[in-house]
């Protein structure tokens, strides 16, 4: 082989791998709205139904004082949106207001949100609380088993449970105060 042969094979293997591996992160992250990781448009997406995963969140935050893990358990009856989402995350910056708004008209009307941190650092997910003053429990997932047992393939993404303990719906994307009001009403008017 020439010179040149060798050059040009240098170049086109690792571009070949390079476009390779971007082909299989977008067929596994199941062509996310906003590209690998981050979900910058709103949208519904079909999930299995079923029995909701139990865990046990250890908590950066919390409205209960001294409270340093949240059990899945301490849910049971509610209806539950699981917040997923990271500090350095555009979209989830974008709507941590709304779901502090939203959070403060339903939380007395048998309704929860759990934020949980994922793929951050835990001095940034406590910046990131204390900067829109997230008033409901947060915590960090550090070992993402609670991302895997929701499939969760970027963020933000929103997990709504029945207060039957079911699956009910999945949002991805940054989450409008209407869409949100919509679906909690819709749970709440389901008997569990």
């Amino acid at each position: 082989m020439t010179k040149r042969s060798w050059i040009i094979l240098g170049t086109a293997i690792p571009a070949l791998a390079f476009i390779a591996l971007l082909a299989w992160a977008s067929f596994k992250s199941g062509g996310n709205p906003g590209g690998l990781g981050v979900n910058n448009e709103f949208g519904q997406v079909e999930i299995n139904t079923g029995s909701a995963h139990g865990f046990e969140l250890e908590l950066l935050s919390s409205p209960i004082p001294n409270q340093d893990t949240l059990n899945f358990s301490q849910l049971r009856g509610k209806v539950v949106l699981l917040d997923f989402w990271a500090s350095w995350c555009g979209p989830c910056r974008q709507e941590a207001a709304t779901l502090v708004q939203v959070y403060q008209e339903y939380r007395d009307k048998d309704v929860e949100f759990v934020g949980i941190d994922i793929w951050d650092g835990r001095q940034d997910a406590l910046n990131h609380i204390e900067l829109f003053d997230v008033a409901y429990p947060n915590g960090i997932d550090s070992a993402g088993t609670i991302a895997i047992d929701y499939g969760v393939k970027g963020i933000p993404e929103k997990i709504f449970i029945s207060r039957g303990g079911d699956i009910a719906k999945k949002f991805v994307g940054p989450i409008s105060a209407p869409a949100l009001r919509t679906v909690l009403d819709e749970l709440l008017g389901e008997t569990p």
